[in-house]
C-alpha cells in the first residue's frame, strides 16, 4: 500500500479545518454510546469526612452516577457497590444489591455524608474483607472477571494506607486513587496500582471532579465497537472509536453534511495560505511536566504542516498573568526551526489571563507588522487548563467577527463554557476537552485532520489508507499515555467487518 506524502496529509487536514466543500468527514459523528464491559466487580470507596461539605459530596455523587451511566450493568456483567467512610465505614449498598442501572442511580442519590474523621485505611480493609466478599456479591477471582476499586478522598488519612493497599492489590483488586484539593498526594501513590500515572488522579476542587467521569467511562469500557456490531448508519465506511463511531467514504467519494452518506467527489479548492498562531496557557496550574506535554502537542500539529512562505506560517504566544510572544508568524521557514523554538520555550507559571491573550492575538499576532499575510486564512488554537482570571467574551467574539478560525483546547480544570465561547461555529467541531494531559496527543491527531487546504480535495480520501497503515504505530505510542488501550480508529466497509476492540482495566 502506498503511503501518501506528508504534504498530502497536511493538505487534507487543512481542507477539513477550513471546511472547503468536498471533505472526507473524519470529524466524529457520535450516535450515542454503548459500553460493553467484561464482567467487573466495581466498588467506589468514598470519603465523606467533615472536610467534605454537603454541596461537594453532591458533586461526588454526580461523578459516581456519570460513571455508572456508561456501564453495562447486570448480574453477569458489571456489578457496582459503594462504601462510604469517615471515622467509621458504612456500606451504602453491596455488589449484589442492584442488578439494573436505574436501581443503582436511585441508590446513589440516597447516599448521605457521614461528616467525621478520615479512616481511609479502614475503608480499604473493609473493601477487601467485606465489599468484594462472596456474601456481598463479589465473584471468585478469575482472569475473566475484573475487580476494581475507585477511592475518592480529599485529606490526609488518620490511619495507614500503605500495607492495606498492598494487600488489596495482591488480592487482585485494581486500585484507582482520586485526590481532591488539599489531599496528601503521597497517600494517593501509596493506594494506587501500577503504573501510577494511569491510576492516580488529582483535581483542585470537587466542582470539577465530574470531568474525570469520561476517563473512567472509557477505562471500564472493553467492547464498544459499534461498527462491528452493526449499530451504525454509515453508507460506506464505519470507523470505530470507544463507544461511538465516525462515518467515512471510499476512494472517489466524500462525506455529505449529514455525516453518514457519500457523494462522488467533484473537486473544489481554496486559498492555500494559512497563518496559524498557538495561544498557550503557561499558568502555574499546568505544572512543568505537563508543559512539556503541551510542547509535544504543538509540535505534533507542526509536523503535519506544509511550512513555507506561500503555504503555512506558524506563530506562538504564551500567556499567564501577562502575555509573551515566543515568535511571530513568518520568523521560521522550516518545521525543524519551528519545533526547535517550541522545545526551547520556557514556562512562565503565575496566573491565567486568557482574555488578555485573545486581545493580543487580535491586536498583534494577526497584523501585517507581525508577519501575517493579507488574504491568508487566520487560524488560532487556544490551549488552556483552567478558568480565565479575566473577561474573555468580548475578545473571543471579536476574533470570530474578524473571520479568524478559532479552536479551543481544554485540559483538566478548563471551563467548557469558556472553550465554547472561544470556538468558532459549529462549536462542536472547534472545541476539544480531555481530563488528562496525557491524552492531548489524541486531540492533536483530530486537529491534524483539520489544518490544511488542497487544490484537489479528492486527494484527501487517501488519508483513510494512511491511517490504517500507521494505526499500529500510533497504538504503540498511545499505550504509554492513556488509561485504557484501544484503537484510535478502526472499522471497515459495511457492517460487522471489524473485530471488537478489547482493553480496559486488568
Amino acid at each position: 500500500m502506498r503511503l501518501i506524502s506528508g504534504t498530502s496529509l497536511v493538505l487534507c487536514g487543512l481542507l477539513l479545518l477550513l471546511q472547503v466543500p468536498c471533505t472526507l468527514g473524519l470529524t466524529p459523528q457520535s450516535r450515542g454510546h454503548l459500553c460493553r464491559t467484561r464482567p467487573t466487580d466495581l466498588v467506589f470507596v468514598v470519603d465523606s469526612s467533615r472536610s467534605v461539605r454537603p454541596v461537594e459530596f453532591e458533586k461526588v455523587k454526580v461523578f459516581l452516577s456519570q460513571v455508572i451511566e456508561s456501564l453495562d450493568v447486570g448480574p453477569n456483567a458489571t456489578r457496582v457497590g459503594v462504601v462510604n467512610y469517615a471515622s467509621a465505614v458504612k456500606q451504602e449498598f453491596p455488589l449484589r444489591a442492584h442488578g439494573s442501572k436505574a436501581a443503582l442511580l436511585q441508590a446513589v442519590r440516597r447516599i448521605q455524608p457521614l461528616s467525621t474523621g478520615t479512616m481511609t485505611g479502614l475503608a480499604i480493609q473493609f473493601a477487601i474483607t467485606k465489599a468484594f466478599g462472596d456474601a456481598d456479591g463479589g465473584r471468585a477471582r478469575s482472569p475473566d472477571i475484573s475487580k476494581v476499586a475507585i477511592v475518592v478522598t480529599d485529606g490526609r488519612p488518620q490511619d495507614s494506607v500503605r500495607d492495606v493497599s498492598a494487600r488489596a492489590r495482591a488480592s487482585g483488586i485494581e486500585l484507582f486513587a482520586i485526590g481532591v484539593g488539599r489531599v496528601d498526594k503521597a497517600t494517593l501513590r501509596q493506594i494506587a496500582s501500577e503504573p501510577q500515572e494511569e491510576h492516580v488522579d488529582y483535581v483542585e476542587s470537587y466542582s470539577v471532579i465530574e470531568k474525570l467521569s469520561k476517563k473512567f467511562q472509557e477505562a471500564l469500557c472493553v467492547v464498544s465497537d459499534l461498527c462491528a456490531t452493526g449499530d451504525h448508519d454509515c453508507e460506506q465506511v464505519c470507523l470505530s472509536s470507544p463507544g461511538s463511531y465516525t462515518c467515512a467514504c471510499r476512494e472517489g467519494f466524500t462525506l455529505n453534511s449529514d455525516g453518514k452518506t457519500c457523494n462522488v467527489c467533484s473537486g473544489g479548492g481554496g486559498s492555500s495560505a494559512t497563518d496559524l498562531v498557538f495561544l498557550i496557557d503557561g499558568s502555574k496550574s499546568v505544572r512543568p511536566e505537563n508543559f512539556e506535554l503541551v510542547k509535544k502537542f504543538i509540535n505534533q500539529i507542526v509536523d503535519t504542516l506544509d511550512v513555507s512562505d506561500k503555504l503555512a506560517q506558524v506563530g506562538l504566544v504564551q500567556y499567564s498573568s501577562s502575555v509573551r510572544q515566543e515568535f511571530p508568524l513568518g520568523r521560521f521557514h522550516t518545521k525543524k526551526d519551528i519545533k526547535a523554538a517550541v522545545r526551547n520555550m520556557s514556562y512562565m507559571e503565575k496566573g491565567t489571563m486568557t482574555g488578555a491573550a485573545l486581545k493580543y492575538l487580535i491586536d498583534n499576532s494577526f497584523t501585517v507588522s507581525s508577519g501575517a499575510r493579507p488574504g491568508a486564512q487566520k487560524v488560532g488554537i487556544v490551549f488552556t487548563d483552567g478558568r480565565s482570571q479575566d473577561y474573555i467574551n468580548d475578545a473571543a467574539k471579536k476574533a470570530k467577527d474578524l473571520g479568524f478560525k478559532m479552536f479551543a483546547v481544554g485540559v483538566g480544570n478548563a471551563v467548557e463554557d469558556e472553550l465554547r465561547e472561544i470556538a468558532s461555529e459549529p462549536v462542536a467541531e472547534h472545541y476539544f476537552y480531555t481530563a488528562d494531559f496525557k491524552t492531548i496527543n489524541q486531540i492533536g491527531k483530530r486537529l491534524q485532520k483539520k489544518i490544511c487546504v488542497e487544490e484537489d480535495p479528492c486527494a484527501c480520501e487517501s488519508i483513510v489508507k494512511f491511517q490504517t497503515k500507521v494505526e499500529g504505530l500510533l497504538q504503540a505510542l498511545t499505550r504509554k499515555h492513556i488509561l485504557s488501550q484501544r484503537p484510535l480508529w478502526g472499522g471497515g466497509t459495511g457492517r460487522g467487518s471489524h473485530a471488537p476492540c478489547v482493553g480496559g482495566p486488568r
